[in-house]
């Protein structure tokens, strides 16, 4: 008997060599902490009282070792009924022993239901989180993960290191590793495009004009096939790749006071210009989305609102359709989509950037989130979550969870990303990464994982 004494806290062993005990009685203390493994050892206990005490929570498995107890008291405790407590009531829908009515103090919801009442399913206690799987040692500016002759690569443009790096998944090892490189001066982009069972990267440079390469199977490296057209793309600054009809294109997003936004489409003996885009406009992001069967170009601009074009099918051109909204110096435009609704991501590194809703004929205005110094905002999915990152030239990287019911994105985790210029999610079999060039740091690879709170 233990009664009525001051212990607030009964820490591993702590009854260790007792091991013919068959009664505890540890009653009216203020007992607000217990070690998994505080019983361990009595294997002949019967009966164990807990009762009013101040107990909030208790260690999962706690009663793990006590094969034989027949009766448990653990009335007059203030048990919060979280996911800490969800093992107990698995334990207590399984065991034999007689356990006395026990009632829930927190949270609201359960407060003064009985704890062998409550189902499992009222437990939320799955999260997710993001943790670094690997760190690539060099600076970069984008990602773009592609299959190719059913391996997974990953091709990233490095202007530090004049270079275009395409590296492999080992599955095996189930890391990223070097595969091949593409010489590239000032390279800002390298867009891969698997068509008709061929290869091809596009190197977009800002100097030194750009390229495309075709991967050559019999000698097994990168050969450059075709220059891009320099009086029309001066300074390049995203590309974006896309089939229409069963055609192959690519459209480069130019961000020179003389440039145009170009589109090229592929043939047989490469790829062609097929139309000029947008000229004049300092042009900083280009974003394809299909919605209603309709294809669409959604180009950012530094000198005016995000410029919608839709596809005509009887000219096989883009024809300017409308602007998004009156917001001015947006860096880039990516969308996502929940359920039958479709939503932009509108980036700005001045001011605060924006989601949007597509409404039929133009988008309505859903959530403003600070973003200074803000040069990318990607959304992305993995299963049934849908996640926003916001990187900053100057804080952390935030990342944000879509909640359906608010219909808006809530903060959820800080990511530690210097500079960050894109982001990219890649599922690599049972692991999906989520790719963070860096232009200032280390490029970072991370990991989502599955977190069972209780």
């Amino acid at each position: 008997l233990l009664n009525s004494n001051k212990f607030t806290l009964i820490g591993d062993n702590a009854f260790a060599g007792l091991s013919h005990l068959q009664y505890l009685f540890i009653e009216n203390n203020d007992i607000q902490a217990l070690s998994k493994a505080t019983f361990r050892g009595l294997k002949s206990l019967t009966h164990l009282s807990l009762a009013n005490n101040n107990l909030q929570t208790l260690p999962r498995g706690l009663f793990k070792p006590l094969d034989i107890l027949s009766d448990l008291d653990l009335r007059g405790n203030t048990l919060a009924c979280d996911c800490k407590i969800k093992w107990l009531v698995e334990w207590l829908e399984s065991t034999n022993t007689t356990v006395p009515a026990v009632f829930c103090s927190s949270p609201g919801q359960f407060e003064g239901q009985r704890i062998r009442d409550l189902a499992l399913g009222d437990f939320q206690c799955i999260t997710t989180d993001f943790v670094v799987h690997q760190v690539l040692p060099f600076q970069s500016v984008s990602a773009e993960p592609f299959t190719y002759a059913s391996d997974l690569y990953v091709a990233l443009a490095q202007p530090g290191a004049s270079s275009c790096a395409i590296l492999k998944w080992d599955y095996v090892e189930r890391k990223l590793r070097d595969f091949d490189r593409i010489p590239a001066h000032s390279a800002v982009h390298c867009k891969p495009i698997v068509a008709q069972d061929q290869l091809y990267v596009v190197v977009a440079q800002l100097f030194g004009g750009s390229y495309i390469y075709r991967w050559d199977t019999a000698v097994d490296k990168f050969i450059k096939i075709q220059d891009i057209d320099s009086q029309k793309t001066r300074k390049p600054n995203d590309i974006e790749a896309f089939q229409i009809e069963g055609d192959w294109y690519f459209v480069i997003a130019d961000s020179s006071k003389a440039g145009s936004t170009s589109l090229y489409r592929l043939n047989q003996n490469g790829f062609y210009s097929h139309q000029a885009l947008h000229a004049w406009h300092r042009d900083t992001d280009v974003e394809y989305v299909e919605n209603d069967g309709k294809p669409r170009l959604i180009i950012s601009s530094s000198s005016q609102a995000p410029v919608i074009y839709q596809w005509n099918r009887g000219q096989k051109q883009f024809a300017p359709q409308g602007e998004v909204g009156e917001m001015l110096d947006v860096q880039m435009v990516k969308h996502f989509k929940v359920k039958r609704d479709q939503f932009l991501c509108l980036s700005r590194y001045i001011g605060d950037s924006k989601v949007v809703r597509w409404e039929g004929q133009r988008f309505i205005e859903l959530q403003t989130l600070p973003s200074r110094g803000s040069m990318v905002m990607q959304p992305f999915s993995v299963g049934q979550r849908q996640y926003l990152a916001l990187g900053s030239d100057f804080s952390f990287t935030h990342v944000y969870l879509w909640e359906e019911e608010k219909q808006k994105f809530v903060k959820f985790q800080e990511l530690s990303v210097q500079a960050p210029r894109a982001f990219r999610y890649v599922p690599a079999a049972d692991v999906q990464l989520l790719l963070a060039p860096s232009f200032k740091a280390n490029t970072l690879v991370y990991r989502h994982v599955v977190v069972d709170l209780s």
